[in-house]
């Protein structure tokens, strides 16, 4: 049972015109966002800040970038940002290969040497207390620039505001995030838990 029931869609009409960018990345409007329109300014902010960050300026690509968020929500232990993760991963050109062996990101071959230097900073930089090294930066330094760095921790910190919101919500998993999560992460043992 959620701590805060989401709202209906149309209840700020600012903010569904702003989740419109969902209908591209995910499919729907996340229930995440609809409780946040409890606090429109919030629910609001929280769109454009996940704009700015998803936003493609360099070789960060929208599928890497949806990777590092489930690596991030996986560390966090967030099932309901795991499956929005890999679905939105899945929806932004992801491989088959990586998504059937996301967890594999350290040896499967579907995963460059700069996606694997990029998906262990994101474990590194979601656990508490942080485990980021130098031995990281200077792996990722080889193969990404200061503005790429920085919009990979766009997603990992992005992620961190919504992983310990949707966790302590217990944010309801929508149809299409559930269907996700059971067709690319149940071998991991993944479940909706309290995201009922």
């Amino acid at each position: 049972m959620p701590l805060v029931n989401p709202l209906d869609s149309k209840h700020d009409s600012e903010t569904k015109e702003l989740a419109e960018f969902f209908d591209e990345t995910l499919g729907f409007c996340p229930n995440s966002v609809l409780t946040m329109q409890h606090r429109p300014a919030i629910s609001k902010a929280f769109i454009n800040l996940n704009k700015a960050v998803m936003a493609n300026e360099g070789g960060v690509t929208s599928a890497l970038k949806r990777m590092i968020a489930w690596v991030s929500s996986n560390a966090t232990g967030c099932r309901y940002c795991q499956a929005h993760a890999i679905r939105a991963a899945e929806r932004y050109g992801a491989s088959q290969e990586q998504l059937d062996n996301i967890w594999e990101y350290r040896t499967h071959p579907a995963f460059s040497d700069a996606e694997r230097v990029a998906l262990e900073f994101a474990l590194a930089a979601s656990q508490v207390p942080n485990t980021v090294t130098a031995k990281i930066k200077n792996n990722l330094c080889k193969y990404w620039n200061d503005g790429e760095i920085v919009e990979m921790l766009g997603v990992i910190s992005l992620f961190g505001f919504l992983n310990r919101w949707n966790d302590s919500m217990a944010t309801p998993l929508e149809d299409g995030a559930m269907e996700s999560g059971n067709q690319y992460l149940k071998k991991y043992g993944w479940e909706k838990g309290k995201h009922v």
